[in-house]
């Protein structure tokens, strides 16, 4: 796939600034901004205003050129300025409001709209006389559902930022952002626990996550009522036809079993990690339903290491410690990251996430003394390391992890940063080191939690795929979305320090 930097052709006059990837056009190549920290007498503090302005938007090199020079002034603003010099390298037909489905269709019509909407800018400025519609669309719309933003046309010549009023107003999105940024953890989780965990017709993962932060949030009596069914034999948690998802949503019995001392969610958590034993009691190289991809540390791990914990038999140690094992081999990259599965390389964002998670829930209930701790220990801190670089500065991990132009994934980036935290609050990881990580994740995931449990940015559930284009193509929600929900409130419980 083609990686060429957009200003390229530009290069004479490249800013020597700090430029951060928000997008892919349909061709592959990466759609950047450069952020300048404007100069204001007394500096610029949280409250200064936010500007925006765009050049190359129908693909002509005159106004890239021009955004660059007024980037590159010398004068002192009173705003800080995002510059985009070209926005559509490709010269595509852009769309705004865009349609179709995020980022599968018009790519850069929805990078651009959505990545404006979560900077929430003050005024957007659009130099050049094609504008595809922006301008008008911006303050006329509720941006990604953000809010409105005012934005205008200017000439493509000098003096541009010169023109600008010395008070610039805060638009609708800026003081949506900053209502979302103002809500603490515990608040932010009971917002999301209205939308969320209330239903366990599916006994997955989805809806389980959802369940336990409910549990999080005190309501073990509501969970309970919901895990009824499966607990007086009503329905069969497994199913007629188990699957990894199934395993995953063994996680609610277990958290039932050490809340409420049921011996009836014991039998049940066991009972689907003795799948991982033949009918003589001989372990299997790992647990079923793997499918070779990297999701079934999470899957797997976790919930036989809580079949150790519940019954004290040190067999469901030593079968967790192999599973992983047997995972690792198949899709742990030599660079430190997991390929989603042995059929390409891909790092995809949630199959690196999965691992994440399910090594920090592993952990944290995996006996120290047992000769498979070191390994898991290990393993989980050369993960978190991996990871680690590929943090935006935005704080967001992205839909192929080290492919800086795809989407930012808030399910991945809510996975990641609890895993990282659960290591900062075990001793695992140098808080030094790893805080400012989730600090700046947590920030990220308020921005892209809307009213009524909309989401941002959340990857479609995807199956093993053959090619790096079929991951990033893979679709976007702007929408309510079981799983980033999920994963969104179990990182705001933990973020809460909820048990």
């Amino acid at each position: 796939m083609p990686r060429a930097i957009i200003l390229a052709a530009l290069l004479p006059l490249a800013l020597p600034l700090a430029g951060a990837d928000f997008g892919l056009t349909q061709s592959g190549k990466r759609m950047e901004a450069k952020q300048i920290q404007a100069k204001p007498m007394a500096g610029p503090g949280p409250a200064a205003p936010t500007v925006v302005l765009i050049g190359g938007l129908s693909g002509d090199a005159e106004s890239a050129r021009v955004v660059i020079q007024e980037a590159a002034s010398k004068d002192h603003f009173p705003f800080r300025l995002i510059a985009i010099p070209r926005a559509n390298p490709d010269k595509s037909k852009l769309q705004f409001p865009p349609t179709g489905v995020a980022y599968r269709d018009h790519p850069e019509s929805h990078s651009l709209w959505r990545w404006i909407a979560l900077q929430a800018p003050d005024l957007v400025l659009i130099a050049g006389a094609d504008d595809f519609g922006l301008a008008d669309a911006l303050p006329q719309n509720s941006v990604a559902g953000v809010g409105k933003i005012p934005a205008r046309r200017v000439e493509a010549k000098a003096g541009i930022l010169k023109s600008l009023p010395k008070q610039i107003p805060p638009s609708e999105a800026r003081r949506e952002i900053e209502r979302r940024r103002a809500r603490t953890p515990r608040q932010l989780a009971d917002e999301l626990a209205q939308f969320y965990g209330h239903d366990f017709d599916q006994p997955t993962y989805i809806p389980g996550i959802a369940l336990i932060a409910q549990m999080r949030l005190g309501n073990v009596a509501e969970v309970e009522k919901l895990a009824a069914p499966y607990a007086d034999s009503t329905k069969d948690p497994l199913g007629a036809r188990p699957s990894s998802l199934n395993l995953a949503g063994h996680l609610v019995f277990a958290e039932l079993a050490h809340r409420t001392n049921n011996p009836r969610y014991t039998q049940m958590v066991k009972r689907a990690a003795d799948l991982g034993f033949d009918d003589k009691g001989v372990m299997k190289e790992s647990m079923p339903f793997h499918d070779e991809m990297s999701d079934s540390v999470f899957m797997a791990t976790p919930l036989v290491v809580e079949a150790g914990k519940l019954t004290g038999d040190r067999k469901y140690f030593d079968l967790a410690a192999r599973h992983f094992a047997f995972m690792e081999r198949l899709d742990l990259r030599p660079d430190g990251i997991y390929r989603h599965s042995p059929l390409t390389d891909a790092a995809w964002g949630r199959g690196n996430a999965f691992p994440a998670l399910g090594l920090a829930l592993s952990l944290t209930g995996f006996p120290k003394d047992h000769p498979g701790y070191p390994r898991l220990l290990l393993a989980y801190q050369q993960l978190m390391a991996s990871v680690a670089k590929f943090q935006d500065d935005d704080g967001m991990w992205h839909e192929v992890i080290d492919e800086p132009g795809s989407y930012p994934e808030t399910s991945a980036t809510s996975m990641i940063a609890t895993a990282i935290l659960r290591g900062i609050r075990n001793g695992w990881l140098d808080k030094n080191a790893y805080q400012p990580r989730v600090d700046r994740a947590w920030r990220a995931i308020e921005t892209r939690v809307a009213p009524g449990g909309v989401l941002i940015d959340v990857c479609e559930s995807t199956n093993k795929q053959k090619t790096l284009e079929d991951y990033l193509h893979r679709a976007a929600s702007l929408d309510k979305d079981p799983r980033g929900g999920a994963m969104a409130m179990l990182f705001a419980t933990e973020m809460a320090g909820l048990p």
